[in-house]
């Protein structure tokens, strides 16, 4: 799980009204705003009054929200932002984003629109304008966050990955961020290759971190590339990226507990590859780990893995073993359910095995658990019945 941690999984459907006007589209006419023939900076005294206000008005929207007036709420968030908007642009994109948040939160969709629409209309203007400085275009990719505009988010964070392209710096953190959005889209490609150009990053000694700082990355986009090679069913890369995973944990004795459950979903990548051999050895590796740890449930986990590996790769003897292993662990942990499926899996092998006395044994040993949880009884005295046949019919022969 491809966690994002942006809050973007859940996805509203927001039903939008008929057209309506847009109160950030209107002419500017405020009393603290000054209308002066010539357009000139607001004064100190002047920006220190409209500040003010915006505080007041920012305080008053909040109660009517809570008082179940959103309209009224939004009356007065609607003149903030354009108060905010004489202050400057940096100003009031920062106040859309935030706004535009409560909108979402709230399920107004017209006012997320409107909202919306004054970041796209601001957008144009910093283009136009050549005002790509990169505080204002961050704040602006923020905002589109807030209103949960992912694509054009993307796209302003991609414009600034082409600007710096020697601030290596500002470069990771954007990166970063495409990688968390296109998670949060399920665009697990885009997603991986946003990764790996951290990683690259990291090892081109151009960053401006510690040894420690780098490490603590390094593995952390290791960790984000595992789970989207994952959910993006790439095996191949998948191993690759767990591999070097694997060598962090090591290295680190308080990561160890997490080195069992990488083990497990690397035999799984190497089993849906047909590489059996490997996959059986991270198995058991897995197994041998989480009994030293005491993590009794994945080890059991392996085992189960392991001993169908094995089984459905014909090898029964080695099946055998790890089911009699898996035996004690799930007798451990009084995992009876577990138990009966083991001795069904026991039952099975040497019923096509046609050891007989053997797959009796087992199924009667299922039979006695099945009746005291009232669970597949049915099931294995028809196992029985017919073993009991088949030894039966054996006598007969002899």
């Amino acid at each position: 799980m491809l966690s994002a941690d942006l809050g973007y999984q859940s996805i509203r459907l927001l039903v939008i009204a008929a057209p309506t006007t847009n109160p950030l589209t209107t002419p500017q006419s405020d009393p603290l705003v000054p209308q002066a023939s010539i357009k000139r900076p607001l004064s100190p005294l002047e920006i220190k009054r409209i500040q003010t206000e915006i505080t007041q008005l920012n305080q008053q929207a909040q109660v009517q929200l809570e008082e179940g007036k959103e309209t009224e709420a939004f009356r007065l968030w609607y003149r903030e932002l354009k108060l905010q908007r004489a202050i400057g642009k940096l100003a009031e994109i920062e106040a859309l984003g935030r706004i535009g948040n409560i909108a979402w939160s709230n399920n107004l969709a017209s006012d997320l629109q409107n909202i919306s629409e004054r970041l796209v209309i601001l957008q144009q203007e910093i283009l136009e304008t050549k005002e790509n400085n990169l505080q204002l275009l961050n704040s602006l990719g923020n905002a589109y966050q807030q209103v949960r505009n992912l694509d054009l988010a993307i796209a302003v964070y991609q414009q600034l990955l082409t600007q710096y392209p020697n601030d290596t710096n500002n470069q990771q953190n954007i990166l970063e961020t495409l990688g968390k959005l296109y998670l949060a889209k399920f665009d697990y490609r885009q997603a991986a290759d946003s990764y790996n150009k951290l990683l690259n990053l990291l090892t081109s000694n151009k960053i401006e971190l510690s040894q420690s700082e780098i490490t603590t990355k390094k593995q952390n986009y290791l960790e984000q590339l595992a789970k989207i090679y994952d959910f993006y069913a790439q095996p191949n890369q998948a191993i690759s990226i767990k591999e070097q995973l694997a060598e962090f944990y090591l290295k680190n004795q308080t990561q160890l507990e997490q080195l069992t459950e990488l083990k497990i979903s690397l035999a799984q990548d190497y089993q849906s590859l047909n590489k059996l051999k490997l996959a059986s050895q991270n198995y058991q590796e897995a197994a041998s780990l989480a009994l030293s740890l005491q993590q009794l449930a994945l080890a059991s986990e392996a085992l189960q893995k392991l001993g169908q590996l094995y089984q459905n790769s014909n090898q029964s003897e080695q099946a055998l073993a790890t089911y009699q292993q898996l035996i004690k662990i799930e007798q451990q942990t009084y995992n009876y359910y577990g138990l009966i499926n083991i001795y069904d899996r026991l039952g099975q092998i040497h019923w096509q095995s046609h050891n007989y006395p053997q797959a009796l044994t087992a199924f009667q040993k299922g039979l006695q658990l099945a009746k005291s949880l009232n669970y597949q009884v049915d099931y294995f005295n028809n196992q029985i019945k017919q073993v009991q046949q088949r030894i039966n019919q054996s006598k007969l022969r002899n």
